[in-house]
């Protein structure tokens, strides 16, 4: 009977420790199911990112987007169905947030290499990481074994991913849920040096006279963004950063001690609060930057993931298969 009992814990210990196992993202999980995975998401991103600099800053973002809303999962990428209220139109993410194209391409790409295998939300992970490498910024490892999704949150992205016009506070809020840090939001927010912004979300900065933005940038922005509300002025685009828009460095940061923040919720990250010393380190150490950068890109990869025998891998990224 006790040899019994033993071997009927010994068991249930491994079986324990098996799935704890099976639930731990790792950078090697598919090297023995799809080894050749990586390659070729990256080849499908570099050639995306040579195409369009910009796409880099819009992977980079997607993932973010992801991420914030039910963890690192592609619930981002799903359409509306009879059973999904897609988060793409949310309005953090209407006619907002793109690349969706580019990760169809390359879970096409995969899936022809070893089908059924590689998730979408992986997918997601590893794009960003090419596409800040595609533009002079940094890599790192990705850890894998993310599954997808099967449910969107329209209600969650309104709630839960930062806004244009959010205080500093509001901003620390909506990253500490996460478990990030206000160094981690500052250092995360650095990929806006490649980033560009519709009209509609920097008008009121630029034309209203504040004391927070610089009275020549201003000027120079409103030759981009009419003052006139339309569909067509609101959607007009400008570089997040005007020195260096299509390098990934640390321009940003130089911007903000210059009051030059395009968006009001980059500019309140250096004005006079809590994080004006990290703007002004990343300012003068790029090196730093991009390696917390790189740090902070894994810690948000880290978010709510589902693993082992949750969720599921969808052949097509747009739909819960």
């Amino acid at each position: 009977m006790a040899y019994r009992m033993i071997t009927t814990s010994f068991v249930v210990t491994l079986v324990l420790l098996s799935t704890i196992c099976d639930a731990q993202l790792s950078s090697t999980f598919y090297d023995t199911t799809c080894p050749d995975a990586l390659t070729t998401i990256r080849t499908a991103i570099r050639t995306a990112v040579s195409k369009e600099r910009r796409m880099a800053a819009s992977l980079i973002r997607l993932h973010f987007h992801d991420c914030f809303v039910q963890g690192c999962d592609a619930s981002i990428l799903l359409n509306d169905s009879t059973t999904i209220e897609s988060e793409k139109t949310a309005l953090p993410n209407l006619n907002s947030v793109r690349g969706f194209q580019v990760i169809d391409n390359a879970k096409s790409q995969v899936e022809k290499v070893c089908p059924g295998v590689v998730s979408c939300a992986d997918i997601v992970a590893v794009a960003a990481r090419d596409a800040s490498f595609a533009v002079g910024g940094p890599s790192w490892t990705v850890k894998l074994g993310r599954r997808d999704s099967t449910t969107a949150s329209k209600t969650l992205a309104n709630t839960h991913l930062p806004l244009f016009t959010d205080d500093l506070q509001t901003l620390i809020s909506k990253f500490t849920i996460k478990d990030l840090t206000a160094k981690d939001m500052v250092t995360l927010s650095g990929a806006h040096t490649i980033g560009q912004a519709q009209c509609f979300t920097f008008r009121d900065r630029i034309y209203n006279n504040a004391s927070d933005i610089d009275a020549g940038f201003a000027s120079t922005r409103q030759r981009g963004c009419p003052s006139t509300s339309s569909t067509s002025n609101n959607q007009k685009l400008a570089a997040l950063d005007l020195v260096t828009p299509n390098s990934f460095d640390n321009n940003y940061f130089k911007n903000l001690i210059q009051k030059k923040g395009l968006l009001q919720s980059d500019q309140v990250l250096f004005s006079g609060g809590s994080t004006d010393s990290i703007v002004s380190q990343y300012s003068q150490n790029p090196t730093a930057f991009k390696s917390d950068f790189a740090a902070a890109m894994i810690k948000m990869g880290d978010i709510q993931p589902l693993t082992g025998s949750a969720g599921i891998i969808r052949s097509i990224c747009s739909a819960p298969n």
